[in-house]
């Protein structure tokens, strides 16, 4: 599939990841780290960028940046191309160091920065090389612990505002946060609309403005279980999943199974998994798909299960 060209504009939020070229370690040594710091903070001065967190692991990097007049385009060439001539320089190497074009995905800050923030903060611990992200050094982690921010690299003051006004106590929130699991799986940290997307249908809207041609608005696969569907439709609709599994042909019984069916498909359920939830016959499910029009009830669904993954209020 071709790449889509990259999205850009004012205030857009970016979720970036440069990895090695064929997995190979960009980080060899303590200095190379300090260098790739330098970088950032070189042409966060020159493009006035806010960086959220970053992590810098041996063969891959993570950014979660803000643009304001400079597109992201520019930042990271600046970046990534001065880096790799320091790493050739210094190992007598040549080519390239990065992996083809870096990932960058637009995201909803307000529904996707602190989880995207704590699934950055913990890649040591998943690479089981620190049982806490205290214990590792490269990331922006101990900045919001009041450590470590060299450069002043960290713009820390927005996030720590969703904990708590006074700095002290929200820097103690963020850490109890942080020792809850991760929100995010793997899966759906680089699950995208359109491959370039994360965010609710009104974000996409809002970008969409920005970009030439229509985007995609495909769901991202497997987003929300089937549980979870039939959930919605349960406090919407008073439909309980026994409901559904029964072989009643009541009226508001066979709408929630066709709403059901057409809101699983949206998010990349195959017939014979739909099927197997609501012990039907396959048959059966294709003929929920042609039934009576429910795009408005499945929309209605759409939105209540993304209400119901957006991040509570942490401010105390």
């Amino acid at each position: 599939m071709p790449r889509k060209p990259r999205i850009e504009f004012k205030g857009a939020f970016y979720h970036v990841i440069v990895r090695g070229n064929q997995k190979q370690k960009i980080f060899r040594e303590i200095s190379d780290y300090d260098k790739f710091h330098h970088f950032l903070s070189i042409y966060k001065n020159r493009y006035y960028y806010a960086l959220y967190a970053y992590i810098l692991m041996s063969n891959h990097v993570h950014l979660l940046i803000e643009t304001k007049d400079s597109p992201l385009s520019k930042i990271m060439q600046g970046i990534n191309q001065s880096y790799t001539l320091y790493f050739n320089r210094k190992y007598g190497q040549v080519g390239h160091l990065f992996q083809g074009r870096y990932k960058a995905i637009v995201c909803d800050r307000d529904e996707y920065l602190l989880s995207l923030l704590k699934y950055i903060h913990n890649n040591p611990v998943r690479a089981e090389i620190a049982e806490t992200p205290d214990q590792y050094s490269w990331s922006s982690h101990l900045a919001y612990l009041g450590e470590s921010n060299p450069h002043s690299l960290v713009d820390t003051d927005h996030v720590l505002a969703m904990f708590s006004e006074n700095k002290a106590r929200a820097s103690r929130h963020y850490a109890d946060f942080m020792r809850q699991g991760d929100s995010l799986k793997n899966g759906e940290v680089y699950s995208t609309i359109d491959q370039r997307l994360q965010g609710s249908e009104e974000f996409v809207d809002k970008v969409q403005r920005y970009v030439e041609g229509e985007i995609k608005k495909e769901r991202k696969k497997n987003e929300f279980t089937l549980a979870q569907i039939s959930g919605v439709l349960e406090k919407r609709y008073g439909i309980t999943k026994e409901h559904l599994y029964s072989s009643s042909k009541d009226r508001q019984i066979m709408s929630a199974r066709r709403i059901f069916t057409l809101t699983a498909k949206l998010y990349g359920y195959a017939g014979k998994e739909i099927a197997e939830y609501l012990k039907k016959d396959p048959a059966s499910v294709t003929g929920y798909l042609r039934g009576a029009d429910h795009s408005k009830e499945v929309m209605s669904v759409v939105k209540a299960l993304e209400a119901n993954k957006r991040n509570v209020n942490f401010k105390v």
